[in-house]
């Protein structure tokens, strides 16, 4: 497996392009379209938040069949709590789409990420579409990538290449997301696609347990959106046999595309709105893997632990009080904690280290603080970011 150049346009068949349609009053890039020149298998993942948007909505139910070839997606108006026009305009987006590309609406899904509450400028989404689809290149990715983007600061983009049955595939993704990032998804938008040939049942097992191992293993800020989707087309192109079952090719498969989707969202956590640390979070010898996921994420949402790393304080006392409030299986007497290769916790109490070693390791732009628990043997990585005064000022309107 190695990485390459490209994003998800690396992906032979798929082409996309970004172009600015007037939904953002900045005047920036706001709406993408991916597309792949033949239907493809799709298999997606979506918010588990109860208020879903419009566009989740029509995608959930599109996505039934199996089928998809193509996507369009905008940013500055999310489409959600919008009611009955707002799945109206949802499909209207895919109809737009489907007719500048000659393909059946319901082969088309759409994202959308921004503000809840406001209608959709249609009038701008249907000069736009046709637009974007005009400018639809096999080099468009990063131009797609960035029209996704809201709070972000940079575009989040990565492609393989992998060795399977002999042959060369690829997989491509991009993803969006700052803030409103909790486990179970984010607020955030991630398309992807291979020339992996796959069953739609496997597809969808496999991006289900991609997502589990990354994007339900960041935090931010402890906040679910509306809006959260992850979707992926495999258009078979690598003409590898097609996977059907567990195998080891299928294997194969999914540690790439877990690969894919733990880079893209270790960007999101580094990305985190305000954000000036990024921590890997390592949960170790818990009772089970639900009880360490568990702690990580209890840890990670914790205002304390978050304000304390932005203030480089190694004040490991609110690390042990968002564990203990976890309701995981937790002795206090037998917990050590790290920062990096320093101890500062053994059994429950400090380890005498010298503040100014831990001050420092607090200070780096990344660094990984490791918590074990002493009652298993089960573990969980979580990646997460501090909370700052910015995280504040972004997040004001």
């Amino acid at each position: 497996m190695k990485e390459i150049s490209g994003g998800i346009t690396s992906v032979p068949g798929i082409s996309a392009a970004g172009i600015a349609c007037g939904i953002k009053a900045s005047g920036g890039m706001d709406l993408a379209v991916i597309f792949s020149d033949e239907p493809a298998t799709a298999a997606a993942v979506f918010t588990t938040n109860k208020v879903k948007s419009a566009p989740v909505l029509i995608s959930r139910e599109r996505i039934r069949s199996g089928i998809a070839q193509a996507i369009v997606a905008n940013s500055g108006n999310a489409n959600a709590c919008t009611g009955e026009r707002g799945l109206g305009d949802a499909r209207k987006m895919a109809e737009l789409a489907a007719k500048s590309l000659k393909i059946d609406p319901e082969f088309v899904l759409v994202a959308s990420t921004g503000k809840i509450g406001r209608y959709m400028p249609m009038s701008k989404l249907e000069a736009g579409i046709e637009k974007a689809i005009s400018s639809l290149s096999p080099e468009g990715g990063h131009q797609a990538a960035t029209a996704i983007m809201t709070t972000d600061t940079f575009s989040k983009e990565v492609a393989i290449e992998i060795d399977l049955q002999g042959k060369k595939a690829h997989i491509g993704g991009m993803v969006k997301g700052a803030g409103m990032i909790e486990p179970n998804m984010a607020t955030m938008l991630c398309f992807i696609a291979t020339d992996v040939n796959i069953d739609r049942i496997m597809l969808q097992e496999a991006i289900k347990n991609a997502v589990d191992r990354s994007f339900n293993m960041i935090c931010v800020d402890g906040d679910m959106s509306t809006n959260d989707t992850v979707i992926i087309l495999a258009n078979g192109k690598s003409g590898n046999k097609k996977i059907e079952g567990q195998s080891d090719d299928y294997n194969i498969f999914l540690e790439a595309l877990s690969y894919v989707t733990t880079t893209l969202a270790k960007m999101i956590a580094k990305d985190g709105e305000g954000a000036t640390k990024f921590i890997e979070l390592i949960i170790k010898d818990a009772a089970n893997d639900q009880e360490a996921r568990k702690a990580a994420h209890a840890i990670s949402r914790s205002p304390l632990v978050k304000t304390a790393l932005f203030g480089e304080s190694p004040n490991w006392g609110r690390i042990m009080s968002s564990l203990g409030a976890s309701g995981v299986e937790v002795n206090p007497n037998v917990v050590d904690i790290w920062f990096d290769d320093l101890k500062i916790v053994e059994n429950g109490i400090g380890f005498g280290f010298v503040e100014e070693d831990a001050v420092n390791i607090l200070k780096k732009a990344e660094y990984t603080i490791t918590v074990n628990l002493g009652i298993g043997s089960s573990s969980a990585t979580l990646w997460t970011c501090d909370l700052s005064y910015d995280y504040v000022k972004v997040n004001v309107t």
